[in-house]
């Protein structure tokens, strides 16, 4: 079932509007589960985990008790304009949860998103990276709600689970929103910006079918899983730009690498000389990647998960 959650005219006859599709399950009554991307327009790898979600719980319906509402496109005008935050208003809407009825158009509709998803059992909130860093399948939560959320995450089928000081995250988030309202969210980020990593997009959706099994919502065997790697803030090093240049890496995103191992070098393509090499700080998992070649000082290079 397509609904608005809102709907507001804009100049020349358009309109900004959000929309769900809520799927109801022919199972009985159950809990909700809220699928929520594209509040950035240039993150679209949730843009496949909802299509893919919509086609397949349509066809387990006789087995799906209670409601999965998906909400594809909390920004549509960002998305259909390459543009990651609002058009018009360089606006980032990811700052102006929980927003206000009586505010401006874009805090109305926050409002109004936040008033839909409230009082779900559980909300997944599907982010990519930008187009500067390619990251792997992860569920970042708040180290304030990390005892709630960790354990719902660990049938989630991600690589890692990385639980954030809570200096680091912004209490103007939809997540942050939710979570302080007591509907638990958890906020996945994966793949880069502004492409579909169908293989990430798969992993996700099935561990969403096996987290819907869990919750007593899906009536079948779940999917096989992996379980992710846990880490707090302490056991990621990162490696940044000391120059200016051409990042060019010589180890493969996603890979198992080595204290002082080389991650690639920096070069200046008008000299033909390498400016800097870039060393893992940490034994670990190299779990982000500078994707955008060119680089400035102080540029993030990496992420390495120490296990």
């Amino acid at each position: 079932m397509i609904e608005d959650v809102v709907r507001l005219k804009l100049p020349a006859g358009e309109d900004f509007a959000v929309q769900k599709n809520s799927i109801i399950g022919e199972a009985g009554e159950g809990k909700r589960l809220c699928i929520i991307t594209g509040t950035h327009g240039d993150e679209l790898e949730g843009q496949y985990v909802a299509f893919q979600l919509a086609r397949l719980l349509e066809k387990k319906k006789t087995r799906l008790r209670g409601q999965v509402d998906i909400y594809p496109s909390l920004n549509p005008m960002g998305i259909s304009t390459i543009y990651r935050g609002l058009p018009g208003f360089d606006l980032d809407m990811n700052r102006i949860f929980p927003g206000s009825e009586k505010g401006s158009m874009y805090e109305y509709a926050a409002h109004r998103i936040v008033e839909s998803i409230s009082g779900a059992d559980l909300a997944i909130d599907i982010h990519a990276s930008n187009i500067f860093l390619r990251e792997l399948p992860q569920i970042r939560i708040n180290e304030k709600t990390a005892n709630q959320l960790v354990p719902m995450s660990k049938a989630m089928n991600m690589d890692l689970v990385w639980v954030h000081s809570a200096a680091t995250v912004l209490e103007s988030t939809l997540a942050w929103s939710l979570n302080s309202t007591g509907t638990p969210c958890l906020v996945v980020e994966m793949g880069v910006g502004m492409r579909l990593t169908i293989e990430y997009g798969d992993k996700l959706v099935a561990g969403i079918l096996a987290t819907m099994v869990n919750m007593g919502m899906l009536l079948e065997k779940a999917p096989s899983v992996g379980q992710p790697i846990v880490s707090t803030d302490g056991h990621v090093g990162f490696v940044n730009a000391n120059q200016s240049g051409i990042f060019m890496p010589v180890v493969p995103h996603g890979c198992r690498i080595h204290q002082g191992q080389t991650l690639g070098v920096i070069a200046d393509s008008l000299t033909g000389k390498v400016r800097e090499e870039l060393k893992s700080p940490t034994t670990g998992l190299l779990f982000t990647l500078r994707e955008y070649p060119v680089v400035l000082e102080g540029s993030l290079i990496a992420r390495v998960l120490e296990v």
